[in-house]
């Protein structure tokens, strides 16, 4: 099989080429490298992988790519994945977070482009505060940024574009992810990232409000193997299913948990909350349990190989 990866040196879209190329399948990557780094796939780019330094956002480009390679499956994930970069520059994020990725479900609609499936990667974002928990696909829906407001446009795209002209589409939603090839140094890096390169060079950690906001942190490994579900399960088509565990930890909790692997204190700065930063989430992961997924990682296995791996 033939695999489009929009993204694909980012910390997700790495793990999930990784895992493909392995499977001995070819993968073609576009990415900007704006928010992924080329290390995290260059011992990949062969015979198998062919990667491609270009924003998702040059129509000419994307089309030209779409019409040579006629991929049989083509993964979303490219994004400038920041709330707080959003609201900064919303028309420039709008771009790429979403005119990019209609722009290539036109490419397909209009030239009839053969496709097995196409993913798109949206957020949890999109639930904002609202105050029902743990959130399900049919939670009522607040977008509280530029970046949640163009998560759930593109994804309401991705699952009608495949209703109204017969493609096959589904569209995630990420919760918390983390594990390896995240880039601490990154302004848009997760904050568990943030806290062990904090831990590892013993820097000061920023803490943005009281630390009690709760998460569902999800490991990679996990959501490469969901991501792969979806994408071979022919009963998942034009709908949007959480990725996550379903288990809410606090920030605090987390912090605590790093602590006790690593056996040093974490330094911490305290800083107001900031614009647009969602106070509790959880997900509820029924929907994808039901095809088969179950998390094979809690918080604490998780970040136990996430720093064993960091360690070496």
């Amino acid at each position: 099989m033939k695999y489009l990866v929009t993204g694909g040196a980012g910390f997700i879209g790495a793990n999930l080429v990784e895992y493909l190329v392995n499977a001995n399948e070819q993968v073609v990557v576009v990415d900007d490298l704006s928010m992924g780094q080329y290390q995290n796939i260059a011992a990949l780019v062969g015979d198998k992988l062919r990667f491609y330094k270009h924003s998702i956002t040059d129509d000419a480009f994307m089309t030209e790519l779409l019409l040579a390679e006629k991929f049989d499956y083509i993964i979303l994930l490219g994004a400038i994945a920041s709330v707080a970069d959003s609201i900064a520059r919303p028309m420039q994020t709008h771009q790429v977070n979403l005119e990019a990725n209609l722009h290539i479900l036109e490419t397909i609609r209009k030239n009839q482009l053969p496709l097995k499936k196409l993913l798109f990667a949206s957020s949890a974002a999109v639930y904002g505060n609202q105050g029902e928990l743990p959130k399900k696909e049919t939670s009522p829906i607040d977008p509280l940024s530029p970046y949640a407001i163009d998560k759930f446009a593109s994804e309401r795209y991705v699952i009608n574009y495949g209703k109204l002209y017969g493609l096959k589409t589904v569209a995630v939603r990420f919760f918390n992810v983390y594990g390896p090839k995240q880039n601490p140094a990154s302004p848009y890096s997760g904050v568990l990232s943030i806290i062990n390169d904090c831990l590892l060079n013993n820097k000061k950690f920023t803490m943005y409000g009281d630390g009690q906001q709760t998460r569902d942190f999800v490991y990679v490994k996990d959501v490469v193997i969901a991501l792969m579900l979806l994408l071979n399960e022919p009963t998942a088509l034009h709908d949007v299913y959480n990725i996550a565990t379903g288990t809410p930890t606090t920030l605090t909790e987390n912090i605590m948990a790093f602590e006790k692997v690593w056996h040093k204190k974490l330094v911490v700065q305290h800083e107001p909350s900031r614009a647009g930063d969602i106070q509790y989430s959880y997900a509820n992961i029924a929907k994808l349990k039901a095809l088969g997924f179950t998390p094979q990682y809690d918080i604490q296995e998780g970040l136990f190989e996430y720093i064993q791996q960091t360690k070496k």
